[in-house]
């Protein structure tokens, strides 16, 4: 049995249990009708969620013939709970003011005893009663439906952000796709060339050969680039050939960054072209940011070659003037992540003692990569 269930019966058994109680004190079991009434209005309570309507029907003869009136009351916040019939609820708590109202037996009523004052101020707290489980019964349901709309909401943002995050990845695996098609597009152009111009230079067969080999096998990369290319943009636009950025580029991106920063770099050399562009990338992504979240803070950049991986930190200081609310999707650093993953890398980031904010980018390099400048 689910808990929800298991609290239903146990607010069923609650009730019934009130409902007892107040048969025991409102109704005497030597008047049959009114005991009877009384019994089966409380016994009715066990039907309430499945028939509310037929419920409230059988609880009725009670309060009209006893003074047990709590068993009808609970029969009437239930329909109340459960239907969005306006009119029908206010015929169902009109109908249990008049029951409750008019003494009985009915063939005994005076009507000239019901205009005086005291029967008309009788009747609107009777009438004033029966609306309570009304009002009550509406309002539960509106919580009721209020929770389930939240719920849902909170189930499409969530399946929002997941789509969201799923499209800022999908576009940084394109991007670096672009650039690394960039690359090899050049490098497999210059190889053909070179092996072309060898072909023709030499005079050794062997050589000959050789170089004949390596321009045909440039060639077939060539074609398997342009495949890769016709996929990789499909659905989006073709980009040209142009330089992508590199370490050289750190300075000019510094001092261009429009706050008050400054570079520490080994300028390492040889690198990778995609890791000289993941540095680059972080960098210009978290410059981008404290000029956005921190005006007026100053930053530090650090580049460093140690122990077969590249470094960078970005550490700024703590903002000098409040953040303007600019429109952010949060979707840089998530790139950022994406690309250092593909590189065998990580990023890390978070809040500093003194109130700045720190990034960190840490890049695997092979063996070889990474030479000093002599």
């Amino acid at each position: 049995m689910s808990p929800r269930n298991r609290r239903g019966l146990a607010a069923d058994a609650v009730l019934i249990g009130a409902s007892l109680a107040d048969l025991w004190a409102n109704v005497d079991t030597e008047e049959r009708l009114a005991f009877t009434c009384a019994l089966l209005a409380t016994a009715a309570l066990a039907l309430r969620r499945r028939l509310p309507l037929a419920t409230l029907a059988l609880t009725l003869p009670a309060a009209a013939v006893t003074d047990a009136v709590f068993a009808a009351l609970a029969a009437l916040y239930t329909l109340s709970s459960l239907s969005r019939r306006r009119a029908l609820l206010g015929a169902c708590a009109m109908a249990f003011a008049v029951c409750d109202f008019l003494p009985w037996p009915w063939t005994d009523v005076n009507s000239g005893d019901l205009s005086d004052t005291y029967s008309l101020i009788h009747f609107t707290y009777t009438l004033a009663t029966a609306a309570a489980p009304v009002f009550l019964g509406q309002l539960v349901q509106a919580r009721r439906e209020l929770s389930l709309r939240l719920a849902e909401i909170s189930e499409a943002r969530e399946h929002e952000r997941l789509l969201t995050s799923q499209s800022v990845l999908a576009r940084e695996r394109a991007q670096l796709a672009r650039e690394m098609h960039d690359v090899v597009s050049h490098q497999v152009s210059l190889i053909a060339v070179q092996a072309g111009a060898l072909q023709v230079a030499t005079r050794d067969a062997g050589t000959k050969e050789a170089a004949a080999t390596i321009r045909r096998l440039s060639v077939q990369l060539e074609e398997l680039r342009h495949m890769v290319g016709v996929l990789r943009a499909s659905g989006s636009r073709p980009t040209e050939l142009t330089p992508q950025p590199s370490l050289a580029d750190l300075r000019q991106l510094v001092d261009g960054s429009g706050i008050e920063a400054e570079l520490e770099t080994d300028l390492l050399q040889d690198l990778p072209p995609t890791v000289q562009r993941a540095v680059y990338r972080t960098v210009q992504e978290a410059l981008t940011n404290v000029r956005k979240h921190a005006p007026g803070a100053t930053a530090t950049v650090r580049v460093s070659h140690r122990k077969g991986a590249v470094h960078t930190t970005i550490t700024n200081t703590a903002s000098l003037r409040p953040a303007l609310p600019l429109p952010s999707a949060h979707h840089g650093l998530a790139g950022l992540r994406q690309r250092a993953a593909l590189l065998g890398g990580t990023v890390a980031c978070g809040p500093t003692a003194e109130g700045g904010y720190e990034v960190r980018l840490e890049l695997p390099v092979e063996h070889g990569h990474g030479s000093r400048p002599a």
